[in-house]
């Protein structure tokens, strides 16, 4: 088997830098059906376009920067960081991948090398990055400080980005899948207690893509409420519920199924609506139904 002698510069920053004659055994192109991926990744979202763009680049020019792995039994490599460079790999057909063995370590020692590579390459989107810092927060009893120290950021910085994760699960969904910014779900989390206008405001950033600034004009803006129209509309208003029932209504069912929930009236008769946003979204949606 080929072997090199030359770190990548991401990975070298990662790397301690006594070598010597170790070097040897922890470099070298390894069998990519021997590596298995990372359980602590903190990137739960894999632009497909992006990593058959990747694949492409690596049929042309190989993997030039390697993969952090430890060693496992069997003679076997748990990968550490490095996961969309091996998925682009796997896409390409390529049997061996450069891989740099590092001595093994703790889950949290594989998910801190994870959390940082992806970090210092800017990989993770806003969501990912949040729920990684509140992964080392909570499950390897880190404080902020502690997390901004190892991420080389500042502590104030993970405690904003740390608040997205008070979003409902589908506006997180809609960060991690770049339909609105994460300057858009900062402003959206201003009206968590009004679930209401925060949908209202949602719909209107993906389907007229108004600017963070706009959005944050439409939250300062009291809401209007819609004139009634003729004397059929009238009549019916007085077998409905009130407004204010249903605006309870409507909150209380919404944080319990976490997406966007309507009540349509129509005189003593009605309607409620539940949005899903994507097919496992109503598959989640199902099974809280069903019970």
């Amino acid at each position: 088997m080929a072997k090199k002698s030359v770190l990548g510069r991401g990975v070298g920053a990662l790397l301690p830098t006594d070598l010597e004659e170790s070097e040897e055994e922890k470099f070298f192109l390894c069998d990519i059906d021997k590596i298995k991926p990372n359980p602590n990744q903190p990137r739960s979202y894999f632009d497909e376009d992006k990593l058959n763009s990747l694949a492409e680049s690596i049929r042309e020019r190989g993997v030039i920067q390697p993969l952090l792995v430890s060693r496992a039994r069997g003679n076997r490599y748990d990968l550490i960081a490095g996961e969309r460079r091996l998925r682009a790999a796997r896409i390409a057909g390529v049997d061996e991948v450069p891989v740099v063995v590092m001595e093994q370590g703790s889950d949290n020692e594989s998910l801190e090398l994870a959390l940082i590579e992806n970090i210092q390459r800017q990989d993770l989107n806003p969501i990912e990055e949040a729920t990684a810092y509140a992964r080392l927060i909570h499950e390897f009893n880190l404080t902020q400080e502690e997390v901004a120290a190892k991420v080389g950021r500042k502590r104030s910085t993970i405690t904003n980005v740390l608040r997205l994760l008070k979003l409902p699960r589908p506006l997180q969904d809609d960060v991690v899948a770049g339909r609105i910014s994460e300057g858009h779900a900062r402003v959206l989390l201003r009206l968590q207690d009004d679930q209401e206008r925060l949908w209202e405001i949602r719909d209107r950033i993906v389907n007229e893509d108004i600017s963070v600034r706009e959005a944050e004009r439409l939250c300062r803006k009291k809401k209007t409420t819609k004139p009634v129209r003729g004397e059929q509309t009238k009549k019916s208003a007085t077998d409905e519920l009130p407004k204010a029932y249903c605006k309870a209504l409507t909150n209380q069912i919404t944080n319990h199924l976490n997406t966007k929930v309507r009540i349509v009236q129509n005189g003593s008769r009605g309607k409620l609506e539940i949005e899903y946003y994507s097919s496992d979204d109503l598959d989640r949606l199902v099974s809280l139904l069903s019970g």
